[in-house]
This record gives structure tokens, C-alpha cells and sequence, in this order.
């Protein structure tokens, strides 16, 4: 029996083909670039590599001059990316709700004297879970690693088809919602509570449930280590887990 070399060839790289991951290659804008190089960042900079903060804001289509909603902030290290790429121009509103406030409580008092001095394209809103209030509709709403604290018990209960529907409310016509969380496995309902990760089919089936349209989705923040199982702060797998990251549309018209 005859092989062609060709073949041959194509059949012993096709493993290694499979396994790169399915990222686009997308160049990195010079305004995101410049914003995450920002001298006021210098503090946050050991986490990009880990947290991929080029490609996951250029994936996001963030621009100058945008008007964002960040929903629970954290310490920032998103706002402050945010506060550099939309410039002068752009507005980043971050949301900090009530229910989180025994966590974030440091934080806020922390971004109440920053919104005063280094970055003041940021206004902190709080807000109770259950009510998304925008003081004007904006460009694109974010959220990292907290979608899947609105199903926990802390939160509400909260109804995930009435808060998706505010935040399609508080968007352009064509804006754009971006979530980042925790993978869990499918059909795992509990996991919400008990690991802090989510299955992506829930989100995307709650979130479309609103209007929205699957834009896109980035592995970016994929990990095939990851099984799953562990509570996303177990010491083991902490900074590592295995993340989804979708980008939702509103419709133009």
C-alpha cells in the first residue's frame, strides 16, 4: 500500500493541529495597550498575564469615548483598564450593589477617594441587585466572575429574567454585554452556591431569553485542567480556573 508524503505529513500534525485553542487572532489597539500600561496601574500589572487583559479587552470592542457599566467591580483591576480605553470622552459607571457590601466594603471607601483624584471618568453607583439603574444608556455592561452570584441566595433571590431584561434596557441599540465566569459542568445547578461557577448554557439561555444575540465567545481564559469540582477558591486552583467569556448583542433595531 502507497501514502503520498503529503498525507503522511497531514496526519502527523493533525494532533497538535486539534489542540491550539480556538482564540482569534485579533491585533491589540494601541489605546488598549496604552491603557493597560498606564503608570497608575503599576500595582495590578503581576496579574495580566493571568488574567489576559489584552485579549480579553480587545475581544470586548471596547473604545474611546465609550460609556460602560461595570457590575461589581471588586477592586478594580478591570476599572482601571476601563478608565484608560475610553478616555476623557467615555464614562465608566461602576455598579456596586448592596448585597455585596460586607465584601467590597473596603474597596468602595478605597474607590471613593480614586474617583476623585486619579480617575475621574468613573462614577460608583449603588444599587440594590434586583433594580439596574443607568443615569444614560450605554455602549457595553461587564461583568467578571459575578454573574453567578445573582443565583445565590445571598443576592435575593434575584429573578435573572427581570435583571437581564435591565440590562438590555440599559444599553444602545447594538451595545454589547460581556460575561466572564467560572465554568461548572453541565447541568449542575448547584454549583452556584457550592463552587461559585456556573454552567455557560444557562448563561447564554437566560441572557438570549432577554434579546440578546450570541456575538461572540473567546477561550482566552480556558484551562482543560480544570475539572470543575473544586470551589474556584480552593488553593489548588485559584487564579486558574477554566472560564467562558461571552459577548451578548442587543440588536441594532
Amino acid at each position: 500500500m502507497r501514502f503520498s508524503l503529503l498525507g503522511l505529513a497531514m496526519g502527523l500534525l493533525a494532533p497538535f493541529v486539534l489542540a491550539v485553542p480556538a482564540v482569534a487572532d485579533t491585533a491589540t489597539p494601541a489605546y488598549v495597550t496604552a491603557a493597560i500600561n498606564g503608570p497608575a496601574r503599576k500595582d495590578d500589572t503581576k496579574d495580566d498575564a493571568r488574567r489576559q487583559a489584552a485579549a480579553v479587552l480587545t475581544f470586548t470592542g471596547m473604545k474611546p469615548g465609550d460609556k460602560i457599566i461595570e457590575l461589581d467591580p471588586g477592586e478594580g483591576y478591570w476599572t482601571k483598564i476601563f478608565s484608560g480605553v475610553v478616555g476623557g470622552k467615555g464614562h465608566v459607571y461602576t455598579v456596586w450593589h448592596n448585597e455585596m457590601s460586607k465584601y467590597t466594603e473596603k474597596s468602595y471607601a478605597n474607590w471613593q477617594g480614586l474617583v476623585k483624584s486619579t480617575y475621574q471618568n468613573v462614577t460608583l453607583l449603588q444599587q440594590p441587585g434586583a433594580l439596574l439603574v443607568s443615569p444614560e444608556k450605554v455602549d457595553l455592561v461587564f461583568t467578571s466572575q459575578n454573574y453567578h452570584d445573582y443565583h445565590d441566595k445571598f443576592m435575593g433571590p434575584m429573578d435573572m429574567a427581570a435583571f437581564d431584561k435591565q440590562v438590555y434596557d440599559a444599553l444602545k441599540p447594538g451595545g454589547l454585554f460581556v460575561v466572564i465566569d467560572h465554568v461548572a459542568n453541565a447541568g449542575d445547578t448547584g454549583a452556584t452556591e457550592n463552587q461559585h461557577r456556573i454552567d455557560p448554557d444557562v448563561v447564554k439561555k437566560e441572557v438570549e431569553a432577554a434579546g440578546f444575540v450570541l456575538d461572540g465567545s473567546s477561550d482566552a481564559l480556558k484551562n482543560p485542567a480544570d475539572d470543575h469540582k473544586a470551589k474556584v477558591f480552593d488553593p489548588a486552583i485559584r487564579g486558574k480556573t477554566d472560564q467562558f467569556i461571552f459577548r451578548f448583542k442587543k440588536p441594532a433595531k
